[in-house]
């Protein structure tokens, strides 16, 4: 029997991305850092699309009932301008919220620069998957993703997800002693 390949959103929320002005450099990001974490085989499942607050929902939705992914990683949208609405959209999907997610992302950024305090990125589940909002940019993705990552692979064991094994060298995910 072959193995289950899990199922990964990226959404990039990026009214210019979207419209091809510039190269979405953020969900490139995003999918490299998971690709450098992950040694069980994994999907993704990719999304550019602008920042309105119905078509973000609507892509979560989809990537969450009909796409199955287990972890669904945006990024944008997540600071103060009017159009920033990616918090909104998701905590709209959202069964439960998981604070704890963005307290982290915002104490981790903070160690780099003295605005990460604008910043509203949050979590939360929706059925069995977990939707992580980031920041937007490349390099404050990856000091993000660094930061949760570890407690990503657990949750979505409790979730009753797929087991994700992560490359040690890279990143410990980190897991109750049985």
């Amino acid at each position: 029997m072959s193995e289950k390949i899990a199922k990964i959103g990226i959404v990039t929320a990026s009214d210019r991305a979207s419209a091809g002005i510039y190269e979405d450099l953020s969900g490139k990001a995003i999918i490299d850092t998971i690709s450098s974490y992950l040694t069980t085989p994994w999907e993704p499942v990719y999304r550019c699309i602008e920042d309105n607050q119905k078509t973000i929902e609507d892509t979560l939705k989809d990537l969450v009932d009909n796409e199955k992914c287990c972890l669904v990683v945006t990024t944008g949208g997540t600071g103060p301008a009017l159009r920033d609405v990616t918090p909104e959209a998701t905590e709209a999907v959202c069964d439960r919220m998981m604070p704890g997610f963005g307290e982290l992302m915002r104490a981790e950024s903070l160690k780099f620069v003295p605005t990460a305090i604008l910043s509203r990125q949050t979590a939360g589940l929706r059925g069995s998957s977990l939707i992580v909002n980031l920041p937007g940019k490349p390099k404050s993705i990856k000091e993000c993703l660094d930061a949760v990552f570890p407690a990503i692979p657990y949750c979505i064991d409790l979730m009753e997800g797929p087991f994700l094994v992560c490359n040690e060298e890279v990143i410990k995910a980190f897991r109750p002693k049985k």
